[in-house]
């Protein structure tokens, strides 16, 4: 008999599914809490239901987990999990601290197919998509993990483009805000910039904040350092970016990754400039992480700093990032899940910590 993955049920399917085994509405809204907001792991951990109910259930279903094959923690506090799925591929989390926030980046795709030049997750190409239990499971285990601390703020910066998998990308934030109880506003989805996906993610999707890898002013360097501008060109991107519907007090943060040589310019810097005098913005600059075999340089701090200082001096939001976790290939553009299927999985409430790891 093939059991059903509670957690593979969306949310229609799930209440539909309690139902069909003749128990009410109320008894969906029970294992909802139990899997998303008490983190079980398993039908037995569910003792609001009687011993009966949890043995008639189990012998149908089950509750899905991931399993953690590594835990590396970098010299800075963050801390990278490699997690292996149920066909046994592998993806990334990374979790970062910070004074104020406990960030989580989680993944929505195995690779990627975009082949951004500056990152390494792009080397993989695109395994699969993961469906929305996988993604929320990230959310969830890390959770466990880390607990009594809670998760502040959840980041979909991790492996692949969260747009070229959006339907299972938005019924994972529906998850996280109306069954784990996230605020959408500490969730941030970051994009490469599939035009299509962003216009209709407003009437979709939670009102959670949008990223923007940008990464170049002009069309000829996005081409070489972003393939995906090829099909839709600044022009179509920056549009979509000036009619997207914000809440008050809300921005679109523009995600650039400096390049030596490539996109640091003084003349970039005011061509960002007006970009972002045309769009309700704040700016990341993020030094370009190196990883092996990278055919790019950061550039130097004066160089970074002179940068920001065009676009702060124009009244515009412009902040440099700090990465972390670059000892453990965990900083941006780095993440690539390595296959370690011949490690043992580990009991993620007793990993192993490894010293030598921001996000995809």
């Amino acid at each position: 008999m093939i059991k059903t993955n509670l957690k593979a049920l969306s949310r229609e399917e799930l209440p539909a599914y309690i139902q069909s085994l003749g128990l009410t509405k109320f008894r969906a809204k029970q294992l909802i809490h139990w899997i998303y907001e008490r983190r079980a792991r398993n039908i037995e951990e569910i003792t609001e239901y009687s011993k009966d109910l949890r043995e008639r259930l189990a012998e149908q279903s089950y509750i899905s987990n991931l399993k953690m094959l590594e835990r590396l923690v970098s010299e800075d506090g963050t801390e990278k999990y490699l997690w292996e799925l149920e066909d046994g591929e592998t993806i990334e989390s990374v979790l970062i601290p910070e004074e104020d926030r406990l960030t989580l980046c989680i993944s929505s795709q195995v690779g990627c197919a975009l082949k951004c030049a500056f990152c390494l997750t792009g080397t993989l190409g695109l395994k699969r998509n993961l469906e929305a239990h996988e993604i929320v499971d990230q959310v969830i285990s890390v959770s466990r993990h880390i607990a009594p601390r809670e998760l502040t703020n959840i980041v979909l910066m991790g492996m692949g483009e969260p747009l070229m998998n959006s339907g299972n990308v938005i019924e994972a934030l529906w998850r996280m805000t109306d069954w784990m109880k996230l605020t959408a506003r500490r969730i941030t989805l970051s994009t490469a910039g599939i035009v299509p996906r962003i216009r209709e993610l407003p009437t979709r999707a939670p009102a959670v904040n949008l990223a923007i890898s940008l990464n170049a002013t002009t069309d000829e360097v996005r081409d070489r350092v972003m393939p995906v501008n090829k099909t839709y060109p600044l022009r179509e991107l920056l549009a979509a970016c000036r009619n997207y519907p914000l809440l008050p007090r809300r921005h679109i943060m523009f995600e650039y990754v400096m390049l030596k040589g490539v996109n640091d310019t003084d003349a970039d810097a005011r061509r960002l400039k007006e970009i972002m005098s045309t769009i309700s913005s704040k700016v990341n600059l993020i030094p370009f992480n190196a990883s092996p075999g990278a055919a790019f340089e950061p550039p130097d701090d004066e160089r970074t700093r002179a940068f920001q200082k065009i676009l702060v001096s124009a009244g515009h939001y412009a902040f440099i990032r700090k990465s972390k976790g670059q000892d453990i290939l965990a900083a941006c553009g780095q993440l690539k899940a390595r296959n370690a299927s011949a490690a043992p999985g580990l009991d993620p409430d007793n990993p192993i910590a490894g010293k030598s790891s921001d996000c995809g």
